[in-house]
């Protein structure tokens, strides 16, 4: 992660003001993708990838943003904010994070807020999250204003779905701002209620970047939930209780998964059966049993890449090359599908090497270098002193 007090010194030039300081970690999935819109169980760890906040009042009524990334700085009126619409700019993530604390009935002053991050774009590792939940907490010090973990993931889950235009579900926000070091988290995303389960210390937790980005604003990922909506609609024709596919089952399927289109009963196999496995890969890793661990996520693999179809050709030759590899406890796609990272639990000891070898394995066959990174969880978001 960047140094803090390097984003404290360039916000202090620019600006000509002291700056609090915030960081909100970005996130990888271990098990449990395309569940938490459906109301079900995910088991996501926050990562040692952060966004870091500076953030000084100003007088003049304006809004300041300046990402260190992008190496743009743009201003808005504060005025403006109820009005304020997504312009497919970097700027609508913490800008989206103020309108809804605006139509929460805070008044927002102005402010010069700084970013800086190192999760990677488009692979995965949740960055726009990381982002939202940073901007939160700093915006939040300025108005002297405070929410719950849970809350004020909610409050960032809407600021991108409402604002940014993303149907994303709970999940990345909520360990963003919930995380807990060396443990990953079981998230039920129907009453956000979760436990903690500690990864074992001799476990390394492995990120292979594919290289292939994805995007979940546009694309195949409002495809994807419009046919998990269709399938629990056939479902819930016949038994009025099933909201959500949290609530159907597999014998489900086999009866009524003759009124779905292919692909809603395809999609919908997947998300029932990933419920399954998401649940039994926490009771796995909290007995330490990490033959089930390996084994529940090369059956998540599969079920994503076929079933649900959110996989790619680099993702699943990146999964495979893994599997010849010394130390690997298992392998998987992670996040939104469609390109981005693989996670790969490995055996800490053997970490360095198989990072190594995987990278040239891959690199030899899509003559692609990929980033790889040896992560460990990390606490969710806070202030900086």
């Amino acid at each position: 992660m960047h140094n803090h007090q390097v984003l404290k010194s360039m916000h202090r030039a620019r600006f000509n003001a002291e700056p609090a300081l915030f960081v909100a970690p970005g996130r990888v999935n271990l098990i449990g993708e395309h569940t938490d819109y459906a109301e079900g169980f995910v088991m996501p760890a926050a990562i040692d990838f952060a966004t870091l906040a500076a953030i000084s009042p100003r007088a003049d009524g304006k809004i300041a943003l300046y990402s260190e990334n992008y190496g743009e700085e743009r201003h808005f009126d504060v005025s403006a904010v109820p009005t304020m619409k997504a312009s497919k700019h970097w700027t609508d993530y913490p800008l989206g994070v103020v309108s809804i604390l605006a139509g929460e009935g805070h008044a927002i002053p102005g402010f010069s807020l700084s970013l800086w991050g190192d999760v990677p774009l488009g692979s995965g590792l949740s960055s726009s999250a990381a982002l939202e939940v940073a901007t939160a907490l700093a915006v939040l010090s300025v108005i002297k204003a405070s929410y719950p973990g849970p809350q004020l993931a909610r409050l960032c889950q809407r600021a991108e779905n409402e604002f940014v235009g993303s149907s994303c579900g709970i999940m990345d926000q909520f360990i963003s701002a919930n995380g807990k070091k060396d443990h990953a988290m079981l998230l039920d995303c129907r009453d956000l209620s979760f436990k903690l389960a500690p990864i074992p210390p001799h476990v390394a937790l492995v990120i292979a970047n594919t290289m292939v980005k994805h995007s979940v604003v546009g694309g195949d990922y409002p495809t994807r939930r419009a046919e998990v909506e269709a399938a629990c609609a056939v479902i819930a024709s016949h038994r009025p209780g099933v909201s959500f596919l949290r609530d159907a089952t597999v014998d489900d399927l086999e009866q009524w998964g003759s009124e779905m289109s292919h692909e809603s009963l395809k999609r919908a196999r997947h998300v029932i059966t990933e419920n399954l496995r998401t649940v039994a890969f926490a009771a796995a890793l909290e007995k330490g049993d990490m033959n089930e661990v390996g084994r529940l996520m090369a059956e998540a693999h599969t079920s994503y890449s076929q079933d649900f179809e959110g996989s790619c050709m680099e993702a699943d030759a990146m999964v495979e090359l893994a599997q010849e590899l010394p130390g690997l406890i298992g392998a998987r796609l992670t996040g939104g599908g469609f390109g981005g990272c693989t996670i790969n639990l490995v055996e800490q000891s053997q970490a360095k090497a198989f990072a190594q070898a995987l990278g040239a394995l891959y690199a030899g066959q899509f003559g692609i270098v990929p980033q790889i990174h040896i992560c460990h969880a990390s606490d969710g978001a806070r202030a900086l002193s």
